[in-house]
């Protein structure tokens, strides 16, 4: 069959350029989006935050690390660190980088004793083509290069802490090796590949090998060391500060002298390049964003720990508050209101300790609510009270006519009828506390099976034992 009459067609590769214009123009405008929300909903995350003195106690790092990443995304820095045990050439790998030794290095194993930093500032390559207009994208960004000791230098838990805080305020991690990976370095990449940050591991020094025990060394690392953590693709070989060998000629003798050649770091420049073209800008800000999750996450559990103790304080002087009240009181109409008044001034306490307004109209409201929801408990709380306060009121009448013989009785029905409103109070406090907690809301459960839950939870016998022991003794003291 032929296609008479149909003019061919060949593609105009204006049209090939200026899709791909477009295509890099919509994923520019998508980054700039992602980065700006970013960076709004960290400022508003940093000016919402409400601690108290209590609140903040044990928290100023986090709380200073949110204050840090918004700056970063204000200056629109990239944080690039390097990790690696001592003597793998981490200082000399970043100074190449840079063109400059801005980071120490020296003979003797471990110098890098600290965190340090240094601005990378890009300059143009002497060839044109995608580094030159990956750096062209980036030579108004500040990239900020981060060295960390060796990851065999800070043992245990404090090894695994300094590396988990760089890498979650990082944006890219360099992690150096200089031969074979070992069990050291290989768990210490597993943890760093928990940060979920974009990775690239750089075999180091290959000047020391003989081209082909170094590409076996890169195949044995490829094929079977780090197949399950990293791809092929993020794996980089070079050559920080590469001895040169040469022969001289010396007193009619032939030497051997060495010195330092330059430094081959390019495939590792242009990877890193690569990695910030394709995004770096979403990058940084889902880097600060997934931080600042974190940190926030630390905050909320902070607060809910301390409002959670305080509450339950409260939960309980209501407690002992209605127990002793209705106690002491033999008037069986006073006994209920009474027990009603202390629910909803509790009610009304652990909304200002949650943070959220309620009215005493409300309170009541919600106490109606999870009466209905307590159903038997608040049930039994009535009977009680009428039925306990009819007979302690019988009791304390007969008091005076009987020279007292009815007194131990009535102490026992008081104290019987008082550990019953004590743990009905007791269970009204925690079923609002977890509706508090939950921002005034039940939850997808509803209302009745959070009331179940809570209740099934509470041990009655020994609750109402520690009322009894605390009732007691206050009423010794009247």
């Amino acid at each position: 069959m032929t296609n008479e009459g149909i003019p061919e067609t060949t593609p105009d590769p204006k049209t090939g350029e200026e899709l791909e214009e477009a295509i890099d123009s919509f994923a520019a405008i998508t980054e700039d989006l992602n980065y700006k929300h970013a960076k709004d909903a960290l400022g508003e995350l940093v000016a919402a935050l409400d601690l108290t003195a209590e609140e903040r106690a044990g928290l100023e790092p986090e709380i200073g690390g949110l204050q840090t990443m918004l700056e970063k995304l204000e200056q629109a820095v990239v944080q690039i660190a390097v990790f690696g045990m001592v003597g793998r050439g981490k200082s000399s790998l970043l100074n190449a980088l840079l063109g400059d030794n801005a980071f120490i290095t020296g003979p003797v194993h471990g110098v890098t004793r600290d965190i340090q930093g240094a601005t990378w500032k890009l300059t143009p390559p002497s060839k044109s083509g995608q580094e030159t207009r990956w750096i062209g994208t980036w030579q108004q960004q500040s990239l900020q290069l981060i060295d960390t000791p060796g990851i065999d230098e800070v043992e245990g838990e404090m090894r695994e802490l300094l590396a988990k805080q760089v890498a979650a305020k990082a944006d890219l991690l360099l992690f150096v090796i200089a031969g074979d990976i070992t069990q050291v370095e290989y768990d210490a990449l597993c943890q760093l590949r928990e940060a979920g940050k974009p990775m690239l591991l750089v075999f180091n020094k290959i000047d020391q090998y003989p081209e082909a025990d170094r590409w076996a060394i890169y195949e044995k690392i490829r094929d079977d060391r780090v197949r399950e953590l990293l791809s092929p693709d993020e794996i980089v070989m070079a050559a920080a500060s590469p001895l040169i060998t040469t022969a001289v000629k010396r007193d009619g003798k032939m030497q051997v002298q060495t010195r330092r050649g330059p430094s081959q770091v390019e495939d590792l420049k242009l990877k890193i390049l690569e990695i910030l073209d394709r995004e770096g800008k979403s990058l940084v800000a889902l880097n600060t964003m997934l931080y600042a999750g974190e940190v926030n996450e630390a905050i909320v559990q902070r607060k809910m720990e301390i409002r959670e103790t305080a509450a339950n304080r409260t939960i309980w002087n209501a407690a002992i508050t209605k127990a002793v009240a209705i106690a002491l009181n033999p008037v069986t109409v006073v006994d209920i209101l009474s027990a009603a008044v202390i629910d909803v001034a509790t009610i009304l306490t652990l909304s200002k300790q949650y943070g959220i307004p309620m009215t005493e109209l409300g309170a009541i409201n919600l106490l109606k609510k999870i009466a209905l929801a307590m159903g038997g408990i608040t049930a039994s709380e009535l009977l009680a009270n009428l039925g306990l306060s009819s007979l302690k009121g019988l009791l304390g009448i007969a008091t005076g006519a009987t020279g007292g013989s009815t007194l131990l009785p009535y102490v026992s029905v008081a104290i019987a009828q008082a550990s019953v409103a004590g743990f009905s109070s007791y269970s009204i406090g925690q079923i609002a506390k977890a509706y508090l907690a939950n921002g005034a809301s039940w939850g997808p459960d509803g209302p009745k099976s959070v009331v179940s839950r809570i209740i099934t939870s509470l041990d009655e016998k020994s609750i109402m034992g520690r009322i009894k022991e605390e009732l007691l003794a206050k009423l010794s003291r009247h």
